[in-house]
């Protein structure tokens, strides 16, 4: 029960990676906000784990702000926010990627971003405490080709996870960030392209340990990272990877 008496904040937290840390935050005794663009999967993952829902396009900032109300009036204080919202597009020449599709990315995996630390990292600053884990990726340590747009947004929550820690570390606020490699959530058949064993066996040839990781691994992760166990642990991008990134 490493996380006893606390309260969290996931966005992205109906499924993949999200849906693991949720699981796990609940496991350790967190009461836990599940954030998603899908309303009803959002239900869903809060029946099943005994959380909370709250449907929110994490790009706009008035859902934003709309969630970080609907927490602090259902829980009372915000002491983890876990960004881990994020989409990619697909694998393709970097000049063939669209605008729209560009301004997608950036605005889920980055803005997202800077709008909960905007409207919700003030609570935690006016208590002095609080504990922010970025979801970012190996991408942005070890790009892949053709995702240069993805890549190049999780090398921008790494860069903002190190700043986020530098600055408000004298507030008594730890910011840290995990990298997962390629797993199997909803997320694996865009950045394949297409899901064929092929494909398959061409990305687990990149992966040491010769598997894709789990929300299970990633809940393990973030569940020790968001705990009193790394009470020093700040401005830290743990690869979760595997040994992709060696």
């Amino acid at each position: 029960m490493r996380l006893r008496g606390k309260t969290a904040i996931v966005t992205g937290g109906a499924s993949g990676f999200g849906a693991g840390i949720a699981r796990k935050f609940v496991a350790e005794g967190a009461k836990v906000m599940i954030a998603d663009i899908n309303a009803e999967a959002a239900d869903a993952m809060a029946s099943e784990i005994g959380g909370l829902s709250f449907g929110c396009n994490m790009a706009m900032s008035d859902d934003v702000i709309a969630l970080s109300e609907a927490t602090l009036k259902a829980m009372g204080q915000i002491d983890i926010l876990v960004n881990n919202a994020g989409v990619t597009h697909l694998p393709q020449a970097m000049e063939d990627v669209t605008e729209d599709d560009f301004d997608r990315v950036i605005a889920v995996n980055a803005k997202s971003v800077f709008l909960t630390a905007k409207y919700i990292i003030p609570h935690m600053k006016s208590r002095e405490t609080g504990c922010v884990l970025n979801v970012a990726s190996t991408a942005g340590v070890s790009p892949r080709p053709r995702l240069s747009w993805y890549n190049a947004s999780k090398g921008w929550m790494i860069t903002a996870t190190r700043s986020m820690a530098v600055e408000l570390a004298p507030l008594g606020i730890r910011v840290n960030a995990i990298n997962p490699v390629a797993g199997e959530t909803p997320l694996l058949k865009s950045f394949m392209g297409e899901d064929t064993p092929e494909i398959r066996e061409k990305f687990l040839s990149t992966i040491p340990l010769g598997r894709f990781s789990t929300p299970e691994d990633m809940g393990s992760a973030a569940c020790f990272l968001c705990s009193e166990e790394a009470s020093m642990i700040t401005g830290v991008c743990m690869e979760i990877d595997g040994g992709r990134c060696i």
